[in-house]
């Protein structure tokens, strides 16, 4: 639970956590458009099953971050999150579109990608529920 003792790591544990609650909640009220729907049309078996539990890891690993409570650990199963995503989604879009329009589809698959691995390197920072724990 160790963290970076300075305020750099609250912007972006702030912004993925939004996100992925945002996302999750949005599966669970529009399963057609971004859940159930969406891993049928991706090709996933058992697509209520995933799509369910994956909107319920968004919810309380988004939870966890905006608050800083095990940041590390709620971001790895996000970062797996994104690489499914990428590789179900954006490497089709690459094979059949072309690179410039991966490119443009991915960019929040890539923006998320790359904050949740600053997060697991830096941790929580100090406006955090982790830093309180450690600090004690």
């Amino acid at each position: 639970m160790s963290s970076s003792d300075d305020y750099k790591s609250l912007i972006p544990r702030l912004v993925v956590g939004f996100v992925f609650l945002s996302e999750g909640i949005q599966k669970f009220l529009f399963p057609e458009l971004v859940g159930v729907g969406r891993f049928i049309k991706i090709g996933f078996e058992n697509a209520e099953f995933l799509a369910y539990f994956v909107a319920t890891f968004e919810i309380m690993c988004g939870i966890l971050l905006l608050v800083g409570l095990f940041t590390r650990l709620a971001s790895m199963p996000l970062l797996i999150i994104m690489a499914t995503a990428i590789v179900t989604t954006k490497i089709p879009k690459l094979v059949n579109d072309g690179f410039w329009t991966m490119a443009h589809d991915s960019r929040t698959d890539f923006a998320m990608t790359m904050l949740l691995i600053y997060l697991i390197i830096y941790g929580s920072g100090k406006l955090s529920i982790d830093s309180a724990i450690s600090s004690s």
